[in-house]
C-alpha cells in the first residue's frame, strides 16, 4: 500500500490550520465525532453520540480523500421521536437503513410535501428547504445514512448562522408540488427521473454491460442537485471491471456478501469484506474492483458529488471507459492475476466457483485494442 509519507511533529504544525477546517471545527462543535475511514464494517451498529441540536444521536464519516467535496453522516431517530426541522445551503441524499417513519419538506411560502419511508428508502432533501424526520415507531429506533456537500459550503462560509439561517425559497427546485416525491418510473438513459424511491433494495435496473459481469445499473439525479448517485446489481460467482475515479464515493452495500479490492496504481490490492450495510469510500483515483461471492445478486448504492466524475469531452464518466482508449476502467483482459487468483480461492471457501466465461467472452466481441496494438491483432 501507499505510504502514509509521514514528517516530523514541528513540520506537521506548520499546516495544522489548513488540516483543521471550518467544516471539521463545525462537527466538533455539534457534539459529534468524525470517523476518518474508508471502510466501515456495519452502518447498522457504528457507535453513535448525542446529537442535542437536532435531538437524534449521530455520527460523521469522512476520510481526507473527500473532507473537501462531500461527506457521509449515519443518524438515528428515537423510538416515538423525531428530528429539529432545519433548513442548509447545501444538499442532501440519503438512505434509510432501517425503521419506518415520514418527513416533511417545506419552504418560506409556506408550501409543504409529507411522505412515508422505510428500510431501503432514498431521497433528497431540496436546497434550503425546510425539512423534517418523525420515526413511525414508540418502540424502535429508525437510522439513516446521508451524504452531503456541506464540507466546501462550510469550509467557503466559515458561518453555519448563514448556512442553516438564509431565508431563500429555491422555487425552481421545490415549490411544493404534490408529487414531488412521488415513487417514479420515468426513465432517461441510465437515468430515473424521481426525487423519491420506496425500496431501493428491489427496484428494477437496466442492463449496463460496460461495467462488466452482466449487471444492471441505474442512476439518479435527486432534487435538481448537482449530487447524484447510482445503484449496480452483479450475479452470483461475478465481479464487476476494476475503475477509478475522484475522491467521495460513498459505496453502501444493499444486498448479498463480497469483498472489494482497492489499491492506488503499481501497489497491490487490500482486500475489504462487505456485507448488507457495509461502507466503502474509495480514496482519491484508486482502483477499486467490487466481487460477489455470496448465495444471491450483490447490490450496491453509491452516493457521490460529481467532482467524483471524470468525464470526457462526450460527458461519459472515463471510468466507464475502456484504460486502452484513455479511460479509467480495466478491461478484463488487462487484469493482474492476483484479481481472478483472489476471487477463485474467496468463492472455493464457500464450495463454488467463478462464473465470469460469458462475461470475458462478451467483452472481447468489441475490446478495443491495446494501444501500438492493430485492430487485426487485437
Amino acid at each position: 500500500m501507499t505510504k502514509d509519507a509521514l514528517v516530523s511533529d514541528s513540520m506537521a504544525k506548520n499546516f495544522a490550520r489548513e488540516k483543521d477546517t471550518p467544516y471539521a471545527s463545525w462537527v466538533r462543535n455539534e457534539g459529534l465525532d468524525i470517523i476518518s475511514a474508508h471502510y466501515i464494517p456495519d452502518l447498522n451498529t457504528v457507535e453513535l453520540k448525542p446529537w442535542e441540536r437536532r435531538g437524534g444521536r449521530g455520527v460523521f464519516i469522512n476520510h481526507e480523500a473527500s473532507r473537501t467535496s462531500n461527506d457521509c453522516y449515519v443518524c438515528e431517530i428515537p423510538a416515538g421521536g423525531k428530528l429539529a426541522p432545519q433548513r442548509q445551503l447545501f444538499e442532501e441524499m440519503l438512505m434509510v437503513l432501517s425503521g419506518h417513519g415520514s418527513t416533511s419538506v417545506w419552504n418560506d411560502a409556506g408550501k409543504k410535501v409529507t411522505f412515508e419511508w422505510g428500510p431501503g428508502s432514498i431521497f433528497a432533501i431540496p436546497l434550503n428547504t425546510w425539512h423534517q424526520h418523525f420515526n413511525g415507531s414508540g418502540t424502535t429506533a429508525a437510522r439513516f445514512v446521508s451524504s452531503t456537500n456541506m464540507p466546501p459550503v462550510m469550509n467557503m462560509y466559515d458561518e453555519p448562522e448563514f448556512v442553516f439561517g438564509t431565508a431563500h425559497d429555491f422555487v425552481g427546485r421545490f415549490n411544493g408540488e404534490p408529487d414531488y416525491f412521488a415513487d417514479k418510473d420515468e426513465v432517461e438513459g441510465l437515468l430515473l427521473k424521481t426525487n423519491f424511491v420506496a425500496d431501493a433494495v428491489n427496484l428494477p435496473l437496466i442492463h449496463a454491460k460496460e461495467r462488466g459481469a452482466g449487471g444492471g445499473h441505474i442512476r439518479f439525479m435527486m432534487a435538481k442537485g448537482s449530487m447524484n448517485s447510482h445503484i449496480s446489481q452483479f450475479p452470483v460467482a461475478t465481479y464487476k471491471k476494476g475503475h477509478r475515479h475522484g475522491p467521495g464515493a460513498h459505496v453502501i452495500i444493499m444486498s448479498g456478501e463480497g469483498f472489494s479490492l482497492m489499491w492506488p496504481e503499481g501497489e497491490e490490492p487490500k482486500r475489504y469484506d462487505w456485507q448488507p450495510g457495509t461502507l466503502i469510500v474509495p480514496p482519491n483515483m484508486w482502483f477499486h474492483q467490487h466481487f460477489n461471492t455470496g448465495d444471491s445478486p450483490a447490490r450496491y448504492l453509491a452516493f457521490k458529488h460529481e467532482v467524483v466524475s471524470i468525464r470526457n469531452a462526450q460527458g461519459v464518466p472515463k471510468a466507464w471507459i475502456s484504460r486502452r482508449i484513455g479511460g479509467d476502467q480495466i478491461d478484463y483482459a488487462d487484469e493482474s492475476a492476483i484479481v481472478r487468483d483472489t476471487f477463485a480461492k474467496a468463492l472455493a471457501q464457500k464450495g463454488l466457483t467463478p462464473r465470469m466465461e460469458a462475461a470475458y467472452a462478451a467483452e472481447l466481441e468489441d475490446l478495443p485494442p491495446k494501444p501500438g496494438e492493430s485492430t487485426a491483432t487485437a
